[in-house]
């Protein structure tokens, strides 16, 4: 939805899909980081499932997952 403008979005799942990720446009606002306010690129994640076959442990991991390596786009290539 972001590629729109738009913010955010509730994904909705087509039949035969098991989990959509919705990513908000990506927007420059003010942002708490290491105590001080800073200026910071944000975006808005929302993530649909069916439960039927992912349950919300998993569901909430990935998309914590999802923000780990968006805020720290290097740990794609390296090792932790």
């Amino acid at each position: 939805v972001g590629v729109f403008g738009v913010d955010t979005g509730t994904p909705i799942l087509n039949p035969g899909e098991s989990a959509i990720l919705a990513v908000g446009a990506i927007k420059l606002q003010p942002w708490v980081h290491k105590g001080m306010v800073k200026p910071r690129q944000v975006t808005t994640l929302a993530l649909s499932f069916d439960h039927r076959l992912v349950d919300g442990e998993l569901g909430s991991t990935f998309l914590a997952d999802i923000a780990a390596v968006l805020e720290q786009p290097k740990r794609l290539i390296t090792r932790a």
